[in-house]
């Protein structure tokens, strides 16, 4: 391995937000650039200044010099592309979900025990504000015992690509179940989920899916725990797109923001008064830290919106996912540099998608208890 890491982005729809901090990453030594469209890639090439151009994953892999792949394609792709990466000796980052069945979740952890590299699911749940926050709040007991966590992802995809039309929302749990799982350092045993609407029939394409929302309660394996998920991609009149968790302890509650602009909320238990019924709560509206201190300092800035200098001009970089994305970045290139496995590897990774595939079954049976393997 060279001093620094060479790393090739696949897909620049969602890859441009992240090619400003890999430019600028002080462990990353050049960068290449890959998408489909020759259009978008020549123009993203020259206003960001990579360093190397690719029509396809196959050319990227052709080359011996860049030591990982960052997968930022649609869906339907990350599985083959995980796969072709780890077979090819690269080490991968890739976009969630794992995979969107179960057979792929065995062939990627199967690629990866073989090849040797790194792969890493970026889910940017577990590095958003929130979740760094309410990590602190668990890991020093302030919450206290654990008695409930609820997540969604409320989201209308029409206008979206096609490929997203009928899409199980259940395949797509990671963003909703992901920080349940992580925060309670637990493992989900089984599943019961129902949909709930009725796609038309435009809205139907390549999956066997009929509903529009499917919402699921997860039996964990710790501490009785149970973890209520609802996923929704259309017909769902929320209005606002939102990937949110709640948890609740037995001293502190959590509650994710409800809408843009507003601020999560804090809920303290306070002592039964005299006579009265029932414990008061106390809640307290956050201003939640960017945990700058734990990246380099030429990333940093990039948890909030921020000024990327290309070579063709200033460039204004957002910063959705709770300003996750420069730490899954700094993540994924420090494990490759310290030879050790990210933080949510293959069986983590395997471990927070496989739920989803598994609860997608149950709507599809009525709701009926399905097992989830273990990884």
């Amino acid at each position: 391995m060279a001093a620094k890491v060479n790393v090739a982005l696949v897909g620049l729809g969602f890859g441009r937000s992240f090619l400003p901090i890999y430019r600028e990453h002080p462990a990353v030594g050049k960068v290449g650039v890959c998408d489909s469209d020759p259009q978008r890639l020549s123009e993203i090439a020259r206003a960001y200044g990579a360093d190397d151009t690719f029509a396809s994953l196959d050319e990227v892999l052709a080359d011996d010099s860049y030591d990982a792949v960052h997968l930022l394609t649609p869906v339907p792709d990350h599985a083959r592309g995980a796969l072709a990466v780890l077979e090819a000796g690269r080490h991968c980052a890739c976009a969630v979900p794992m995979a969107t069945s179960l057979n792929d979740i065995d062939a990627i952890l199967a690629a990866q025990q073989s090849s040797g590299t790194n792969y890493m699911m970026m889910e940017t749940s577990v590095y958003g504000r929130e979740f760094l926050y309410v990590k602190q709040l668990c890991d020093s007991g302030e919450l206290g015992p654990l008695t409930f966590l609820r997540g969604a992802h409320l989201q209308d995809l029409i206008g979206f690509p096609t490929y997203w039309w009928g899409f199980p929302p259940m395949h797509y749990v990671t963003h909703a179940l992901s920080p349940l799982l992580a925060l309670a350092d637990a493992r989900a045993q089984k599943v019961h989920c129902f949909g709930s609407g009725r796609l038309p029939p435009e809205l139907i394409r390549d999956y066997d899916n009929n509903f529009g929302l499917e919402t699921a309660i997860f039996r964990l394996d710790k501490d009785d725990l149970a973890a209520e998920v609802t996923m929704s991609f259309f017909q769902t009149a929320r209005g606002q797109y939102q990937e949110s968790f709640a948890v609740y302890g037995q001293r502190l509650g959590f509650e994710f923001e409800q809408l843009a602009g507003e601020q999560p909320v804090l809920f303290e238990m306070l002592n039964v008064p005299a006579g009265g019924r029932g414990r008061p709560g106390r809640p307290t509206r956050l201003e939640l830290p960017d945990r700058t201190d734990l990246l380099p300092a030429q990333i940093a800035r990039f948890t909030r919106q921020a000024t990327f200098r290309g070579p063709r001009g200033p460039i204004e970089v957002d910063a959705h996912h709770g300003g996750s994305h420069p730490h899954l970045v700094h993540e994924f290139l420090s494990s490759v540099i310290e030879s050790r496995p990210p933080a949510v590897d293959p069986l983590i990774a395997a471990r927070w998608t496989a739920p989803g595939i598994c609860a997608h079954q149950s709507a599809q049976r009525g709701g009926e208890a399905v097992s989830i393997p273990v990884f």
